[in-house]
């Protein structure tokens, strides 16, 4: 659909199609949909400083749960876990008001544009714009 809206041959890459166009690829918009979930549903997680008072570096990273059933793992709750941690620093910071938080997730989501977990999981942080 989108290579027919951008007059594009068959066997162009949409990665760009998708920025130039400001749209967010499905996985994307699964983590969007996902972090905005947990901003709104704080109660239902806890976070590292919580759980113990030694101050690290990822205090503020959501506690993962520690389970071995792969179902669980699988599972809503558990991703959410992982992506949200591994979302920048400087967007998690951001968590406390939900509009600045989905503004720099959208933009940040838009200019990454991942397409799968393995893209979004491996993703280096060394230098971001919001």
């Amino acid at each position: 659909m989108i290579r027919i809206i951008t007059s594009s041959r068959s066997r162009d890459s949409c990665r760009k199609l998708f920025k130039t166009l400001e749209l967010l690829p499905l996985y994307s918009q699964y983590i969007y949909s996902i972090s905005i979930y947990v901003v709104r549903n704080k109660h239902l997680f806890y976070t590292n400083n919580q759980i113990h008072s030694i101050h690290t570096r990822f205090k503020t990273n959501l506690h993962p749960v520690t389970v071995n059933l792969t179902k669980f793992q699988k599972g809503m709750y558990y991703s959410a876990i992982k992506i949200f941690n591994n979302l920048p620093r400087e967007i998690k910071d951001l968590a406390n008001d939900i509009v600045p938080f989905r503004n720099a997730l959208k933009k940040f989501l838009l200019t990454n544009s991942f397409h799968n977990s393995k893209e979004y999981s491996n993703y280096q942080r060394y230098s971001i714009e919001i």
